[in-house]
């Protein structure tokens, strides 16, 4: 039976790795180190790890493989081939080279489109009207590697990030079952990427955050959707961060950021062209709730301004 090392950290790579897990021989998964997550700083474990503990798989987590006690491991291991999903570094050549069937990388975008480790993010801010996942070969430059196999799925409208996490979970599941045969039997496709039609999504920085309101309704809405409910947007009102989980496209007119209505319905906000509607939100210190909650009977809000 195949021998098979999964490399992943995120939810994203969970049903991945049990699938593989359930199709094929995974003789140890390799994952980043535990975080302290909250204010607390409650010590962590990355979801696939729980994934692998759950199934039983020898768990590895070096903060760096290169040089490491965990690498000389994985390669001690002989692997017929490594799958990799978001696992958030860069394989050295010495993995690259190990197994008999290569490294490959189940990658949430239609490459050569959105290289790096936002491309969820990125596809719904820029207003894209599709992305996918790629099955590619893994290569010493970051996702540049021969594509194997790629499926399209369509952004809609009410698609956020989190809708969208999941949607190409489950297609990368799909795909890379579909897929995994030919690689195995040495019949696989693989196309060079193009070069000149390269984009990139670097992780999201506390600056993109930073939800302006100076800009046109469609790219407002698109960017409060592409940071939801990771890391979510925000801007200033009174010198206080607020947070936008949902918002929808709207009609108004005023100075951009300016807040135009405040009511049951939420807070509708002047864009450069229009307006959105923020829907839920969560002011600074408080948790996230409905719009309308927090705007009913609060005249005081009108014609107050949002901004960095």
């Amino acid at each position: 039976m195949t021998r098979i090392v999964f490399m992943g950290t995120p939810d994203f790579s969970g049903p991945i790795l049990e699938a593989v897990a359930a199709n094929y021989d995974v003789v140890a998964v390799v994952t980043q180190p535990d975080k302290p997550v909250g204010r607390k700083k409650v010590l962590t474990p990355p979801p696939v790890k729980v994934v692998a503990e759950a199934l039983g798989i020898k768990v590895l987590q070096p903060a760096k493989l290169t040089g490491s006690d965990e690498l000389a491991a994985i390669t001690a291991m002989q692997p017929d081939l490594i799958v990799t999903a978001a696992y958030g570094q860069l394989l050295p050549e010495e993995l690259l080279n190990a197994p008999k069937l290569g490294c490959i990388n189940v990658h949430a975008s239609l490459l050569p489109k959105y290289r790096g480790g936002a491309p969820i993010h990125y596809a719904v801010m820029n207003g894209e009207q599709e992305t996918g996942v790629s099955i590619m070969y893994m290569a010493k430059k970051l996702d540049a590697g021969d594509v194997i196999s790629q499926r399209a799925i369509t952004i809609e409208e009410t698609d956020n990030v989190g809708t969208q996490h999941d949607k190409l979970s489950a297609l990368g599941v799909k795909l890379l079952l579909e897929t995994l045969p030919s690689i195995i039997a040495g019949t696989n496709d693989r196309t060079p990427q193009d070069e000149s039609k390269v984009t990139f999504a670097s992780n999201i920085s506390r600056e993109d955050e930073l939800v302006a309101f100076d800009r046109p309704t469609t790219e407002v809405h698109n960017h409060i959707r592409g940071l939801s409910p990771w890391p979510v947007g925000y801007a200033k009102l009174d010198g206080q961060n607020m947070k936008f989980w949902s918002a929808s496209r709207a009609e108004g007119h005023g100075n951009p950021g300016e807040i135009l209505q405040a009511d049951r319905d939420g807070l509708l906000v002047a864009t450069s062209d229009g307006a959105v509607l923020l829907t839920e939100i969560q002011p600074a210190g408080k948790k996230r709730m409905a719009a309308g909650d927090f705007a009913s009977g609060r005249k005081d809000l009108l014609g107050k301004v949002f901004n960095g």
